[in-house]
């Protein structure tokens, strides 16, 4: 059985790769994803506000005030309150790409390149064999119109990869008008691969104290049906890698994301909630799937359930839709 696969130009030797996590934050945890059978490791993300911090504490303006950047951080955490800090991040890389024979790609999380290209080559420098950009960007401006805010992801992606040798990756938000589109141009402005989708984490209201509070749910199975949907719809259609994300949980949902045509697939609520032994328990059950189903390779079952290959490629387009409604208008009516 071949599990082997290819992911922005790196060879893997399987499709399991952990997204960016709490596990990620020391180089035990990255061992111990790395012995369970991981192909690769993305980092935690390093948030562009941390940078920001950390430039203004170098230059001691800091007590200038969060009011002095373009956008108040006023909100976020302060520089002693993150965990681990621009620093501590590349020392976990190099150690880590020391410690263990697989890939680890560092995470950076944002919407701008402001020290995001020369910290980018620091990771780089560090060992990371890639760079994934969470862009996350809510615009809130009635003024900014979608064309904005496609150029300003354009813009990061092109800065970013040009400065660097090692291969780019975009985690993107499922947020845009023409998705097809924006991918073409990512690809175009250097991005190696595309992770879909970014879990934008929505906050909620506390009653008791009237204040908005942070909320974190971890992902649900359900959730993989629009990754799946888009995967499916850009394998071979976009010459780039397609990493899914969101839902993630056993080694069916692995499975079909693969036959979507995905190149990887990532995790990290399944590991989160079941143990890091989940890893090992994804490509076991990947194995007997395809065992069960006669696949010699993940090469060869790669897209084959894509738009481009299934009897019916208007399954993943409007056709679908009223198909689903009309579907449950009839099971209504029998109840």
């Amino acid at each position: 059985m071949n599990l082997k696969t290819k992911y922005m130009g790196l060879e893997l030797k399987n499709p399991i790769v952990p997204s960016a996590s709490p596990l990620s934050e020391n180089v035990d945890g990255i061992k111990r994803m790395a012995d369970a059978g991981a192909a690769a490791v993305v980092m935690f993300s390093l948030f562009e506000e941390q940078l920001k911090m950390e430039a203004e504490s170098e230059t001691e303006r800091l007590a200038a005030g969060t009011e002095s950047f373009a956008e108040s951080l006023s909100y976020f955490p302060k520089v002693d309150d993150y965990v681990v800090g621009p620093e501590q991040y590349l020392d976990i890389i190099n150690k880590a790409s020391q410690a263990v024979d697989i890939p680890i790609i560092g995470s950076l999380n944002g919407f701008s390149h402001e020290g995001w290209i020369s910290y980018a080559k620091k990771m780089q420098d560090a060992g990371a064999k890639g760079i994934e950009l969470n862009i996350y960007y809510l615009p809130i401006d009635p003024k900014l119109a979608g064309a904005k805010v496609e150029k300003q992801y354009v813009e990061i992606v092109k800065a970013v990869s040009s400065s660097v040798t090692i291969p780019v990756a975009v985690k993107l938000s499922p947020f845009f008008s023409s998705m097809a589109n924006v991918a073409k141009k990512l690809k175009s402005a250097g991005a190696k691969a595309l992770v879909l989708f970014n879990r934008f984490y929505q906050p909620d209201f506390d009653l008791d104290n009237m204040s908005v509070s942070p909320t974190l749910s971890l992902s649900q199975p359900g959730e993989m049906r629009l990754p799946l949907r888009w995967i499916a719809i850009l394998h071979g259609r976009i010459k780039v890698s397609l990493a899914a994300t969101s839902g993630v949980h056993s080694a069916q949902d692995v499975a079909k994301f693969i036959l979507a045509g995905a190149d990887v697939v990532m995790t990290t609520s399944s590991l989160l909630q079941k143990g890091v032994g989940n890893i090992t328990a994804l490509i076991q059950g990947l194995e007997q799937w395809m065992s069960e189903k006669e696949y010699e390779s993940v090469k060869q079952m790669k897209g084959a359930m894509s738009q481009k290959s299934v009897a019916d490629p208007t399954a993943f387009e409007r056709a679908n839709y009223i198909k689903i409604i009309e579907k449950y208008k009839r099971e209504y009516k029998m109840v």
